[in-house]
């Protein structure tokens, strides 16, 4: 419980303003901070006393060593430390959850299922160590912080290198004696297996609130530990057996890590559903509190004072519904997220088994392309990507450059006609405007047709589309869509400067044409655009049951909702669609069949069959298009973050548990998988678990948009010079 600060601690601690004491010791003290940008942290110091010992300081600067090494996968994350400071300290996340051994002291002990989650995610932590050569030395309850995301491992204060005896003086026991490990007792060698000693210890207070061996004087306790069998009563038969070799006396009977996490759980479910609904109600409690923190501080002390009576908790500050409006500012921090909560990163248990992936923050891309090439596009947009031919394809001019999805290694071009706008994919095939030469004269026929990559014979194929009285050579000529083998077209008629831009004399038209038959189903007029404009009639299109879903410019920067009947191409409504920048339109049209949702200003629903506004949600800062999965949509809300709303009530059900939202981009929709939703965040692509509500990873990114490619389990980044992957999950 956090108490006030006393007269002479100090205000600051780096760029950090403390805020509270969370605790302290004959070694240091930890305080409760915020930093400039409002992130609430855990200052961890040592006394200025001990700093002026040389071994003191080394021991703070392993700490920190190991805190980095474990990383915020399984422990709290380092935000900042400086071990050379006249008051050496170390700033981490300040981690949402109780102390296991409080824990266990307010609910009692935790059920099977619970102990054997707990277990199998702290193998991971653990082994995390291990696989660095590092051990942790004093594993015990108040060393392990419970949240609703997993386990996290802290206080590395005695943690050192494997085999590495120099800070420990021969034939001492460093360590708390309850959770000590007979070897330790006696002073001698503490690898892995003392560790794994420590842990059984840890599940088997958990399981029955009691530890292996009692409680009493550190000596009775050293000699229990190094002579006596530990007690297992109350310990869930199905685990004794397990946890009786994970306390053998000999370091060589104790299983690994791994063996004991299979044992333990098969990491099916998130990590809350294993929890006591008590102990996520106070994990829940301690989130809300800890922004009613306000900082306070004792007076110095005078003969007439005793400030002993005076040292309570901290007075409450701003109310739940204020803590809430603030998203939450804190690292919430999903260590993992789906069903591989605890497998992900830890040891294989032999060479030939097959390992998980281990999830790490600000992982680099799966691969990325950008060697001297611009995806702008000359100022008509940036390039998207397409998955055609099992590759990743991105059509530029005249030319379409592959990628293997799975290494990103360059693949043989295609040499296709048509730049991205005039590009679609049908049936696993590009294809592109074209010249239509079929008894047309040259140079300068004017009819357009529609042609296919054939990427086995290496030619484009002329399909039976042509649209008569259209200019090929104009640039902004569009492919809208292809659904049901009907595609939609945006074709300019005259011509223009160079064939590359708009003319007065130009007539615009939107056409429909049938791939099966080639014949043209309809033409409607476009409006006229302007000759300096290098905007594109239509930002998006999309056929949703008979209706063709356009936003389409209807002058620079000025966008309308246009939905036409797909089999005449007559106008059965059209609205303004009021957003600050019109480029964020370009992200996927979404609907359910029923109801169009939009972002911007507002976030809404309009109904489908004519335009009417159904619900609409306000808010301080605008809010990017939405994407739609299984009835729930995500946009991303400025200042707060990723935020989740019921389709058809348009109520708010979760915002992203995160302070870190002044970055949040609302200029793309985010890409929803099936367990994380993508966002851009800064300079990082955030991964934000869709049942924790945190983020759960980060990777380091320069895209500007995002596309799925659910065919490569892919989500595609594009920036202005290269294209990134990152998996979608």
């Amino acid at each position: 419980m956090p108490t006030p600060l006393t007269h002479d601690d100090p205000v600051a601690l780096g760029p950090y303003r403390l805020i509270a004491r969370l605790g302290g010791g004959g070694m240091g003290t930890v305080y409760v901070a915020r930093s400039s940008g409002g992130r609430t942290v855990a200052v961890k110091t040592m006394h200025a006393s001990i700093a002026t010992d040389p071994a003191a300081r080394t021991r703070f600067r392993l700490e920190v060593d190991a805190a980095r090494v474990i990383g915020d996968e399984f422990g709290a994350r380092v935000m900042d430390a400086d071990p050379l400071a006249e008051t050496p300290w170390l700033a981490t996340e300040y981690v949402l959850g109780p102390p296991l051994g409080e824990a266990v002291e307010a609910g009692g002990p935790l059920p099977e299922q619970s102990v054997r989650a707990l277990g199998a995610a702290l193998c991971s932590a653990l082994g995390q160590l291990h696989r660095s050569d590092v051990v942790h030395r004093d594993l015990k309850p108040s060393n392990i912080l419970v949240t609703a995301y997993g386990p996290k491992v802290i206080d590395f204060g005695i943690a050192r290198a494997i085999g590495d005896d120099r800070l420990t003086r021969t034939g001492s026991a460093v360590g708390t004696p309850a959770f000590m490990s007979p070897e330790q007792a006696t002073g001698q060698d503490h690898d892995a297996a003392g560790d794994v000693f420590a842990l059984a210890g840890v599940l088997v207070y958990a399981a029955t609130g009691h530890a292996p061996f009692g409680h009493g004087q550190a000596a009775d306790l050293l000699y229990r530990v190094r002579y006596t069998q530990a007690d297992l009563s109350g310990v869930p038969a199905s685990l004794t057996p397990m946890l009786a070799r994970c306390l053998a006396k000999d370091p060589r009977e104790r299983p690994t890590t791994a063996e004991l996490a299979a044992h333990l759980h098969d990491g099916a479910g998130d990590f809350a559903d294993h929890l006591p609904d008590e102990l996520l109600a106070d994990i829940g409690r301690r989130a809300a509190d800890v922004w009613r923190l306000v900082p306070q501080r004792l007076p110095a002390p005078s003969a007439e004072r005793d400030l002993s009576a005076v040292a309570a908790p901290l007075g409450r500050g701003p109310s739940r519904r204020a803590f809430l409006a603030a998203g939450g500012a804190l690292v919430l921090t999903a260590i993992v997220g789906g069903t591989a909560w605890w497998y992900q990163g830890r040891a294989a248990p032999a060479p030939k088994s097959k390992k998980a992936p281990r999830q790490t923050r600000n992982l680099d891309p799966l691969w990325h392309y950008g060697e001297n090439i611009d995806l702008t596009m000359d100022g008509w947009g940036l390039t998207v990507p397409y998955h055609a031919y099992g590759s990743v394809v991105l059509p530029l001019n005249g030319r379409a450059k592959r990628f293997d999805p799975s290494t990103g290694r360059a693949q043989r071009d295609a040499l296709v006609s048509g730049t991205w706008w005039q590009t679609a994919v049908r049936n696993g095939r590009l294809c592109s405007l074209d010249q239509d030469y079929s008894g047309q004269p040259q140079p300068h026929p004017q009819s357009t047709a529609i042609v296919t990559w054939e990427d086995s014979q290496r030619y484009e194929k002329p399909t039976s589309v042509r649209f008569a009285d259209t200019n090929p050579n104009i640039q902004p000529n569009q492919i809208l869509s292809v659904s049901d083998d009907i595609v939609y077209v945006a074709l300019g008629s005259g011509k223009g400067p160079s064939g590359t831009g708009f003319e007065p004399s130009q007539i615009w038209t939107l056409r429909a044409a049938d791939f099966r038959t080639g014949k043209t189903l309809w033409k409607e007029s476009l409006p006229k655009r302007s000759t300096t404009s290098t905007r594109l009639h239509f930002l998006a299109a999309k056929v949703v049951g008979g209706r063709l879903v356009t936003l389409q410019e209807v002058a620079d920067r000025k966008v309308h909702v246009v939905v036409r009947d797909t089999a005449s191409g007559a106008v059965l409504w059209d609205k303004p669609c009021d957003v600050g920048d019109p480029d964020s339109l370009r992200s996927d049209i979404v609907s359910d069949g029923k109801y169009l949702y939009l972002g911007g200003a507002q976030l809404r629903a309009l109904r489908l069959s004519d335009g009417a506004q159904v619900w609409t949600l306000e808010g301080d800062g605008d809010y990017s298009p939405p994407a739609l999965k299984k009835g729930v949509l995500y946009a991303v809300r400025k200042g707060v973050g990723l935020t989740a709303v019921d389709a058809q009530r348009g109520q708010t059900l979760w915002a992203e548990a995160t302070a870190e939202a002044d970055q949040a981009y609302t200029g793309w929709q985010p890409v929803v998988g099936a367990s994380y939703a993508f966002y851009r965040n800064g300079m990082q692509l955030r991964a934000i678990s869709l049942s924790g509500h945190g983020t759960a990873l980060t990777y380091k990114t320069a895209a500007e948009r995002f596309h799925m490619d659910a065919q490569s389990g892919l989500i595609l980044g594009v920036a202005p010079d290269r294209l990134s992957a990152y998996p979608l999950k």
